[in-house]
């Protein structure tokens, strides 16, 4: 089912879900013990991630180096299906622009199709670790936009072989990211809300946001992207911070700000079991605002956490 039937069909808040592939070498097991604990709140969606490629440098035996590409979390594909055959919940995979070739983002499109996924969430990726901007593959998109479009274009049975006729139309619901603090890159508010809207015209069928720690931050995005004419389900997407170290390598990393009562208590604590305990207590607060609001959807960062986001189910149910 697509994101937005769910959402149409939705008598309540619904709860969704991201997960991570598991590092190369280990067992899609981890997955499901991650889930299990989750899946009795009948997550309406999952969402699973992609990791592009590293490139890393081994020095061989001469003194020289060679350029190898690795790829740490692969699996994403395998892993929809997976999770949508051991769970039977929809599973929604991202699509990202770094890694990918115009041919090969078709060719995961048609795997996606044959194999009963009814939703994407196209975003352009973060740039290489050690590359300073982003680059796109050669034949690759440099914009979430353009990745976006080539869905819509087979959503319309248009294929990148211009003498390929008729071909079968995919009927994929498409996710867009939104930046309630905005994104690093944009220079403002309005052109990131210009960029967004464009977006949703091009075909986006719905937009979940970036990790946030203060829900007005929140409802002045959703204000502002009613006032720009973005009328699509805007689903916000909650994170809880675990441990000190997440002070400093959130914003950093995510370009996030984290208010400044709550950063407060998170420095008192003792111990990151302390932390977990005070970030599992703001992200309720946050998930009971949000709720009251109306979202349409809570969508989980889990990132190795269960047991807080179980807590704070528990609390809002």
């Amino acid at each position: 089912m697509k994101v937005t039937e769910h959402i149409a069909q939705a008598k309540d808040t619904l709860i969704s879900f991201e997960i991570l592939p598991p590092l190369k070498g280990k067992s899609i097991e981890s997955i499901y013990e991650h889930l299990d604990p989750l899946m009795e709140f009948k997550p309406a969606f999952i969402n699973v991630t992609y990791h592009r490629s590293e490139h890393m440098f081994k020095k061989k035996s001469d003194g020289s180096f060679d350029k190898v590409e690795i790829r740490k979390r692969p699996g994403t594909v395998a892993i929809c299906a997976a999770v949508m055959n051991h769970y039977n919940v929809d599973a929604v995979p991202h699509l990202i622009c770094g890694g990918f070739s115009r041919e090969e983002t078709e060719n995961a499109l048609i795997d996606l199709n044959f194999l009963g996924v009814d939703n994407v969430l196209v975003l352009r990726g973060d740039a290489p670790k050690n590359e300073a901007s982003f680059e796109p593959e050669p034949h690759g998109h440099r914009y979430a936009d353009e990745l976006l479009q080539q869905v819509v274009h087979m959503n319309n049975g248009i294929y990148l072989e211009e003498d390929l006729q008729g071909g079968v139309k995919t009927k994929f619901c498409i996710g867009v990211a939104g930046y309630p603090e905005k994104h690093f890159e944009a220079p403002n508010m309005q052109t990131d809300m210009k960029y967004l809207k464009r977006k949703v015209e091009n075909g986006a069928d719905y937009i979940v946001t970036q990790m946030f720690f203060d829900n007005q931050k929140f409802f002045d995005f959703v204000a502002k992207c009613r006032e720009a004419g973005i009328t699509v389900p805007i689903i916000p997407g909650l994170k809880p911070i675990t441990s000190r170290k997440q002070l400093n390598i959130l914003p950093r990393t995510f370009h996030v700000d984290i208010p400044a009562d709550f950063s407060n208590e998170i420095l008192k604590c003792k111990t990151d079991k302390d932390v977990e305990e005070l970030g599992a207590q703001w992200l309720i607060q946050q998930s009971k605002e949000l709720k009251a609001f109306g979202v349409p959807v809570l969508h989980y960062y889990t990132l190795g956490k269960p047991n807080v986001i179980l807590k704070a189910i528990q609390a809002i149910s």
